[in-house]
């Protein structure tokens, strides 16, 4: 999807998203910025329901990279047996 914004509305979305990293401490590009305020309808920048959309996509995402990280042969650790 081809996406045309206003150089004040991406400056704004990049602070955004600046201010949502410091708070969550989690990595938050404008990407995820972007897809929660399309997701969210393009509502004020300042409604909870953004924000949490935006943590859940952050974490999915740290989530999806962690586990690429760890292979397709490692397994998680089982209780023992016995």
């Amino acid at each position: 999807m081809l996406l045309i914004l206003r150089q004040n509305a991406a400056d704004k979305a990049r602070a955004f998203a600046g201010r949502t990293t410091a708070s969550l401490k989690l990595p938050v590009s404008l990407q995820i910025v972007l897809r929660a305020l399309i997701e969210e309808g393009l509502k004020d920048l300042d409604r909870p329901a953004l924000f949490q959309n935006i943590e859940g996509q952050a974490r999915a995402v740290r989530r999806i990279r962690s586990l690429s990280r760890q292979g397709p042969n490692r397994r998680r650790p089982t209780a023992s047996r016995g």
